[in-house]
């Protein structure tokens, strides 16, 4: 159940999913207290996978480098301070995303300089398996959550292969739930977060039934409260997760699990909310997604 005011109480109901059989532990990744997987005078690097997604997360240096010379498929790139700058280069281009900023990296090789340093969030497919490989938690998925659906990647962009920028800083707009932004394998939210400790008594539980949340704490301090249903086979039931996070961290949240993030610290708590594949009940939401008309949604599977 959302929280008062809560634009997410609007979503369609989905239909009745099968019912689970086996349920996956959250993964939790606390970039601020553990040392980083990567690490050069230039940029610190972490690494967490989920069962569709890997969250690179790196501090870095005007003249960090970040390569991919056989990316499989669509990756995306967060900016989440006003004044940090990246160029991203493609055979095809060159574009420059400032400030706070998604950009969509298409398939094949491609570059980014760190212009302007500051914290970048690269967010790419579990099909990239030496991406996966830097993840201290791959081993946890060695074995693939039973509730998360294939991934299946949505259509391709209209106007091909090119590199596209969007600003993170576009204004509120009322009746519409954050800044949406979706390319053709992840989801992005960015939203501007909370000042001061979320109210006890007006939290959002809610689930998911076939995909994962992760929650990519950029500031505060935050408690992540999960629940596990209860089915037949008494030997799979789990306890209540309620996970102290500070930031910045990574809360990979699976399916069905009841959950909903408490900001705790009394200045600003912000997350960034991401989805692998995108998710249709946002998409159906007309405004929601802002860069909806270059990224056309699948033909089938739409629910109204």
């Amino acid at each position: 159940m959302y929280g008062r005011n809560d634009l997410r109480a609007s979503l369609a109901a989905k239909s009745a999913a099968k019912a689970p059989t086996g349920f996956k532990d959250a993964s939790y990744a606390h970039f601020y207290r553990d040392p980083p997987q990567e690490s050069s005078d230039l940029s610190k690097d972490w690494y967490v996978r989920g069962q569709s997604m890997v969250v690179a997360y790196s501090e870095a240096k005007a003249g960090a480098v970040f390569e991919r010379e056989d990316q499989i498929d669509e990756y995306a790139v967060v900016l989440p301070e006003d004044d940090t700058e990246i160029e991203i280069e493609i055979d095809d281009g060159t574009e420059i995303a400032s400030g706070r900023s998604v950009a969509f990296i298409p398939a094949g090789a491609s570059k980014i300089t760190v212009r302007k340093g500051g914290r970048i969030v690269r967010l790419i497919t579990t099909r990239s398996a030496d991406m996966v490989a830097k993840c201290p938690n791959a081993a946890s998925y060695e074995e693939p959550d039973p509730n998360v659906a294939p991934f299946q990647p949505w259509p391709d962009p209209v106007g091909g292969r090119k590199i596209r920028v969007y600003s993170g800083s576009v204004e509120p707009e009322e009746g519409r739930f954050g800044r949406l932004y979706r390319g053709s394998t992840i989801m992005v939210n960015m939203g501007d977060g909370r000042v001061g400790p979320r109210a006890p008594d007006n939290l959002s539980p809610h689930h998911h039934e076939d995909f994962e949340q992760y929650s990519v704490g950029l500031d505060g301090d935050y408690v992540h409260h999960l629940r596990w249903p209860w089915i037949s086979d008494s030997t799979t039931w789990r306890d209540d997760d309620h996970e102290p996070c500070g930031t910045p961290s990574v809360a990979v949240i699976p399916p069905p699990t009841t959950h909903t993030s408490q900001g705790m610290a009394e200045g600003l708590n912000r997350l960034l909310d991401v989805f692998c594949p995108p998710r249709i009940d946002f998409s159906t939401k007309p405004g929601w997604v802002l860069n909806a008309d270059d990224y056309p949604m699948p033909e089938s599977g739409i629910e109204e």
